[in-house]
C-alpha cells in the first residue's frame, strides 16, 4: 500500500471528523478520559484547515488518517512541570486519528515519521507530543518511535503526559 500524505482542505473536513469521531467514542470505549469533553470538535478541525495545520494520511482517494501539525505553537508546553530535552524551535502535533478501517496497520507511526520529515523540510530538529496517561496505544508508538518522557502539561484542568524526539540534522 503506497500511502501520501497532505495538507488537508475544507472538502476533507467531514472525512476526517468521522474518523475523529469514532476515535473519540474508541477511547471512550476504553474506559478513557481523554477526548471525552466535547473537544476535538467539528470547529477545532475547520479552525485547523483554515490556519493550514490540518494533514491528512492518504489511501488512494480515501482519507485513512488525520493529525494537526503546528510549529513553535503550544503554549502549555512552556508550563512544562519537568524538562525538554531542547530549547527553540520544535513541531508539535495533536488530534491524531487512524480510521476504523485501518487499525492495526501501523499507520499512526507512518504520519508521525510523515511529521518528522515535515519538521526536516522545516530546518528543525525537535518533535513534541502529549498524550493522556490512559492511552497505552500513543504511549506504546511513543516508545517504539524512540520518544523521551519530559514531564507533564496540563490541558483543559487535566495532565497529560509530554514527550520530545530529537532528530538528527
Amino acid at each position: 500500500m503506497e500511502y501520501s500524505f497532505r495538507q488537508a482542505q475544507q472538502v476533507d473536513a467531514s472525512q476526517i471528523w468521522e474518523i475523529l469521531a469514532r476515535a473519540i467514542q474508541r477511547r471512550k470505549e476504553d474506559g478513557s478520559n481523554q477526548w471525552q469533553d466535547g473537544y476535538p470538535n467539528p470547529s477545532a478541525i475547520k479552525a485547523d484547515i483554515e490556519k493550514g495545520n490540518g494533514y491528512v494520511l492518504i489511501d488512494g482517494n480515501t482519507i485513512v488518517g488525520y493529525c494537526a501539525i503546528l510549529i513553535n505553537d503550544e503554549p502549555e508546553y512552556a508550563n512544562l512541570s519537568g524538562k525538554w530535552l531542547t530549547e527553540g524551535d520544535f513541531v508539535v502535533y495533536h488530534r491524531v486519528a487512524i480510521s476504523e478501517n485501518y487499525l492495526g496497520k501501523g499507520l499512526a507511526q507512518k504520519m508521525l515519521l510523515h511529521i518528522e520529515d515535515f519538521a526536516r523540510k522545516h530546518s528543525i530538529y525537535s518533535v513534541k507530543a502529549d498524550t493522556n496517561f490512559d492511552n497505552p496505544g500513543m504511549l506504546n508508538i511513543f516508545k517504539k518511535l524512540g520518544y523521551t518522557y519530559c514531564g507533564e502539561v496540563i490541558f483543559r484542568g487535566a495532565p497529560r503526559k509530554a514527550f520530545e524526539k530529537v532528530l538528527a540534522h
